[in-house]
């Protein structure tokens, strides 16, 4: 059975970027986000499994998501995928329930070892 898992930023770009920086292998059934509303209401439909969340979106952004996913104790594996690298927001972002940072642009090596770190793939 293949895993949800849910893509979300802002960019449709950054999307496709990270969904070719998967493992081609993984068995996994993709699904996307534009902002943190969509982002909810798609893990709310069971397609989240697994998340990569962009932190800098309009309408709600990923800080707003990992605080409802938190406060309604939704149970998802959320890497965080964001340019923005200060150690407050990192640091913010695990405090929030997120597995993992990984800075953009993506890279594959990163992600495979971080999906390995958590036994995802």
């Amino acid at each position: 059975m293949s895993l949800p898992i849910l893509v979300v930023d802002d960019s449709a770009m950054a999307r496709k970027m990270l969904i070719k920086s998967l493992p081609p292998d993984w068995d996994v059934d993709i699904s996307q986000a534009a902002n943190g509303i969509e982002a909810i209401a798609a893990y709310r439909a069971g397609k989240a499994a697994v998340m990569f969340l962009d932190l800098t979106m309009p309408d709600m952004d990923g800080f707003q998501v990992l605080e409802a996913l938190r406060q309604e104790e939704l149970n998802s594996m959320v890497i965080v995928v964001s340019a923005d690298i200060q150690t407050v927001a990192q640091e913010r972002v695990m405090s929030l329930g997120a597995i993992a940072f990984v800075k953009k642009p993506v890279s594959a090596d990163v992600l495979n070892a971080v999906l390995k770190q958590y036994g995802v793939i």
